[in-house]
């Protein structure tokens, strides 16, 4: 016989090959059976498939847009990447988020998910306000992404959605303090048991301790996702720009 891997000839008794040194009973235990090469073959082209649907669909070979167009994304893109580092370089102390014009947007948003969510309960209720402002921004990269196919708005959107983990983040943060003004006026140390969103959830899930921890770690999340952001744009505008010199 041929040894199935260097095709030496055999004694037909042997169970080692004795040239290359394979076990014949665990080669063939791995060898494809017949018409699986065929499967999987096919299974690694839909999978190469999807791969490539989904970078056709982040980043698009054709971008379009004309010059002004690119133009006005660019200033876009400068204007968000400058904003996003001063919120990024901020401590979550100074609530730099919650300071600036755009939590007055993501606000309503917050309240609204309060409202959405309280046939769920009073936990999920007092969560809802978080996943009321993060869900705006996501639904709206999703619509901009797989509806309308414009990459560079689903970036700005997904900046958006990173820009709302800094303004949860001193929220959250000042759970045990409780000193920041609450929609309604007063704080949590002035307020019922349950008022403040994350003094709640936090002493629910016993990890009010760590409420200044996990405001730095969402506050590190956000930025991550806003960074990404805007090297996402930047690919898009750099594609569109190669495509309109050429």
């Amino acid at each position: 016989m041929k040894c199935p891997k260097c095709h030496a000839e055999q004694d037909d008794a042997n169970t080692i090959c004795d040239r290359c040194g394979i076990v014949f009973a665990k080669f063939d235990k791995h060898r494809p059976r017949p018409g699986e090469a065929g499967r999987v073959a096919r299974m690694l082209s839909r999978d190469r498939d999807e791969d490539q649907a989904l970078r056709s669909l982040l980043l698009p070979t054709e971008v379009a847009g004309d010059v002004v167009v690119l133009w006005a994304r660019g200033l876009l893109w400068a204007i968000l990447v400058l904003w996003g580092l001063l919120l990024i370089l901020s401590s979550v102390g100074s609530n730099a988020a919650g300071a600036s014009f755009l939590h007055l947007i993501n606000l309503p948003f917050h309240e609204a998910g309060h409202v959405f969510f309280r046939p769920f309960g009073q936990f999920i209720t007092s969560l809802g306000g978080t996943l009321g402002q993060l869900l705006m921004p996501a639904i709206c990269l999703g619509v901009l992404l797989i509806k309308t196919r414009d990459p560079f708005g689903a970036s700005v959107c997904l900046w958006w959605f990173g820009e709302n983990f800094l303004d949860i983040a001193p929220y959250m943060a000042d759970a045990r303090a409780g000193v920041m003004p609450l929609v309604g006026g007063g704080t949590g140390q002035s307020t019922p048991y349950g008022f403040h969103d994350w003094n709640y959830l936090l002493t629910e899930t016993g990890l009010l301790r760590w409420d200044q921890a996990l405001g730095t770690l969402t506050h590190l999340l956000g930025s991550l996702i806003m960074i990404a952001a805007a090297l996402w744009g930047l690919a898009l505008l750099r594609r569109q720009s190669r495509r309109l010199k050429s």
